[in-house]
């Protein structure tokens, strides 16, 4: 390729990663749909894109990877692999991880996530003796992750509490124009993950192609420049087709950060409606 992906620091981990990344919605987040996957994981991995994400909730997505893996180990080095668990209680969140190193067809996960954090008793659960927290810290020193993170859509104040009490690697959250109108993500958790030395992933960019407006200007490039204006680390979307995925890729090639006004302007045309759109929080 005569250009590249550009590459930001992925916290305080000491690696450099795609500024973009491959999500684990679209296509990934289905059954049955091997050749399709198939075509929108090797295009990623074509292109240059080095994080993969998944989840044990998304239907056959780690299934997918694991075709992928064990056809193209060569290429495992240079591409960071990441999963996720919901699983609340050590023991089923440790055998979350072995189906998912299983099913994936590798020997570690370069990053694993205790999964949609949303509520206290989330955090209760989770951080509690013989909660899930203590099998995603075990796997950290045992090698079979090489860092730890969380993810959290619902509620900020929750996230925000979390990515600041738990010995996590990196944080996930939404990054998209309706949590800039409606902050608690943007100028509460992201701050305080950063302060903490935290790599940021970027999700809900596009928020499930619901803020895609074609007759407005508001474009996937658009939306995705949106959020690499933000000091995330990566920034990660879902795709069905190559073509999605070249999009994704040309972006992070050659895209220009919103000035801050462009950054407001688009806020304001999602100001009426941010919070509907919304449609992952809790009100």
């Amino acid at each position: 390729m005569e250009e590249h992906i550009s590459k930001r620091a992925f916290g305080r981990t000491g690696l450099q990663l795609t500024c973009v990344g491959l999500g684990g919605e679209g296509v990934l987040r289905t059954y049955g749909k091997e050749a399709a996957a198939r075509e929108v994981i090797e295009a990623a991995a074509a292109q240059g894109i080095g994080y993969f994400d998944s989840a044990q909730a998304y239907a056959g997505s780690q299934g997918y990877y694991g075709h992928f893996w064990r056809e193209n180990a060569a290429l495992r080095r240079g591409i960071f692999q990441a999963t996720k668990s919901a699983s609340r209680r050590k023991k089923e969140a440790r055998a979350d991880l072995e189906d998912s190193l299983r099913t994936m067809g590798i020997e570690y996960l370069d990053l694993w996530q205790i999964h949609d954090v949303r509520t206290p008793k989330d955090l209760q659960l989770i951080e509690s003796p013989g909660g899930a927290l203590e099998a995603f810290v075990e796997a950290r020193e045992k090698g079979l992750v090489r860092f730890i993170g969380v993810t959290g859509h619902q509620d900020p104040a929750i996230l925000t509490q979390a990515l600041q009490q738990w010995p996590v690697d990196t944080v996930m959250l939404p990054v998209n124009p309706a949590e800039g109108v409606l902050g608690g993500f943007l100028d509460v958790a992201l701050p305080a993950a950063l302060e903490k030395g935290l790599a940021v992933i970027a999700m809900k960019v596009l928020g499930a192609s619901k803020y895609i407006a074609p007759e407005a200007g508001i474009t996937p490039e658009l939306l995705i420049r949106y959020a690499l204006s933000y000091e995330v680390s990566t920034v990660i979307v879902g795709c069905s087709t190559p073509g999605e995925v070249e999009t994704l890729a040309r972006v992070g090639q050659t895209f220009a950060p919103l000035s801050p006004g462009e950054r407001g302007k688009l806020e304001g045309f999602f100001e009426p409606m941010a919070k509907r759109l919304a449609y992952y929080r809790s009100w």
